[in-house]
Formats: structure tokens, C-alpha cells, sequence
């Protein structure tokens, strides 16, 4: 993968994907791969519904966990 996907829903399941099947041990290796800002990926993807969880190291609908 050459750059992650503008649309979010996309971009959930990019990230997923690259973290689940070890390509990157964690989000900030992932973000500075593409050369992104991890709090900035965080906060737009609040913006549309999703949260990281650390535990987990996948990006998760906001209150899925609760």
C-alpha cells in the first residue's frame, strides 16, 4: 500500500488490516510509515465514530468497549 485512503470507513479498515496482520507493530510505526500525524489520524477519525484502542490495536466504533 502506497498511501492510506482519504475516506474514512476506507481508512478504519486499512489501518485494521495493516496492524492485524503485523505489518506494523503499532499505530505510530503505521503513521509515520505514510508519513502521518497519529493524533491528527485519531482525531479525524472521531469526527466519524471510531476511537483507537490500544488494547485492542485496531480502531473501534466509539463505545463499542463500554
Amino acid at each position: 500500500m502506497e498511501h492510506l485512503p482519504k475516506d474514512p470507513f476506507m481508512l478504519v479498515s486499512a489501518i485494521n488490516m495493516l496492524l492485524r496482520d503485523h505489518e506494523f507493530d503499532s499505530l505510530e510505526d503505521l503513521c509515520a510509515n505514510f508519513d502521518q500525524d497519529p493524533e491528527d489520524l485519531k482525531s479525524r477519525l472521531l469526527q466519524h465514530g471510531y476511537t483507537y484502542s490500544e488494547a485492542q490495536k485496531q480502531m473501534r466504533p466509539v463505545g463499542y468497549d463500554e
